[in-house]
């Protein structure tokens, strides 16, 4: 398939700023330094001790993969002109008070969340795909939420909250779902009804305005795009195209009307967002299709059969086949970070070596 016929895709990171010194391990609060230099593609987050990037959309995943090294490459050289390290971490693993990032709009999300807003320091991937319309969006909303979780599985990479091991892969899932607009949906069915419900959450106080509907998939208040933002931050360059590959996967299949259309209640669907937080790839998921308890690699093996058509189709067949292969011999982060534990003892070496992980090399 011509790539001018593909939908176009664009990934933003939230990464942890921490102390360049390993004896020293802690987050590092210069995140809107890195936002106002204009030498910079950097955007400030919530918190000072965070820092987004995001790509240029584009249908050609190389490209992609380029453009996300670059910024990467580009966060990190800032940083360390001020003394901070850059790490695709989900959560951070040693302990930290982290500090609001001065801005209006987030002195309001801390006056009506309060502790939500306080305690909050979780870093996520989100994946935008594009969509023709709005209609065509929340019909694959609809279509793509029993699959979500997968997404959530293969992504863990945040086991350890402010200096303890959580018991979980991606704590930074249980977190984040503290924020009441947070989480699956229930279908939509129409875009009017999708309208309606963000209106009434907004009209709740649950959320300030359209940026704060934190669905697992939504349509972009900004873009043309169905967003979806269930992952983690990935510990590689290679592990957020893998992941952007996915999600254009099931939202090609979504549109052209391939995926069994699956009427899951929420209740299930957080069953399931649980399970893959709790467990990533270690233990068995819920199967999408039916809601059973399954072994993750026939999981996976089910997505990827789903999407094969449109994997096929925009060239990403085997890049998918290899990169699962690969996060399934070599674990997840969550895995990488426990590992790192393991062998050194420290927690701060798990911050050293994540900060290693996230420079793209080669």
């Amino acid at each position: 398939m011509s790539s001018s016929c593909l939908r176009t895709v664009g990934i933003e990171e939230e990464l942890l700023l921490v102390a360049v010194d390993p004896s020293g391990a802690t987050t590092v609060p210069v995140g809107e330094a890195l936002a106002e230099d204009p030498a910079t593609a950097v955007e400030h987050e919530l918190k000072l001790e965070q820092a987004e990037i995001a790509t240029e959309p584009g249908a050609d995943l190389d490209g992609i993969q380029a453009d996300l090294r670059s910024r990467r490459a580009q966060a990190i050289s800032a940083a360390e002109a001020r003394g901070a390290g850059v790490a695709a971490l989900g959560t951070s693993p040693v302990p930290t008070a982290p500090t609001r990032t001065p801005d209006d709009r987030y002195a309001r999300m801390e006056e009506r969340f309060a502790r939500i807003v306080a305690d909050q320091l979780t870093c996520g991937a989100h994946v935008h795909v594009s969509v023709a319309t709005r209609e065509e969006g929340v019909a694959v909303i609809d279509e793509i939420r029993p699959w979500l979780a997968v997404l959530t599985a293969i992504s863990a990479n945040s086991p350890f909250w402010l200096g303890a091991d959580t018991g979980y892969a991606s704590f930074r899932t249980i977190a984040w779902g503290r924020w009441p607009t947070a989480g699956p949906t229930t279908r939509f069915g129409s875009l009017g009804e999708y309208d309606r419900r963000v209106a009434a959450l907004i009209a709740s106080g649950a959320a300030l305005d359209p940026g704060m509907i934190y669905f697992d998939a939504r349509l972009s208040a900004s873009y043309p795009t169905v967003e979806i933002r269930v992952a983690d931050v990935c510990p590689e360059v290679r592990d957020s195209v893998l992941l952007a590959a996915l999600c254009r996967g099931l939202v090609e299949t979504a549109a052209r009307g391939r995926l069994p259309t699956l009427d899951v209640d929420v209740a299930v669907l957080r069953a399931a967002a649980w399970r893959a937080a709790r467990y990533g790839l270690s233990e068995r998921l819920l199967d999408p299709e039916d809601g059973r308890p399954r072994a993750a690699e026939d999981v996976l093996a089910r997505l990827v059969a789903r999407t094969e058509d449109a994997l096929r189709d925009a060239g990403d067949l085997g890049r998918v086949r290899d990169a699962l292969a690969r996060v399934r011999a070599r674990g997840t982060g969550a895995d990488l970070q426990r590992a790192s534990l393991a062998r050194a003892g420290r927690l701060r070496d798990v911050v050293a070596d994540a900060v290693a992980r996230t420079r793209p090399t080669g």
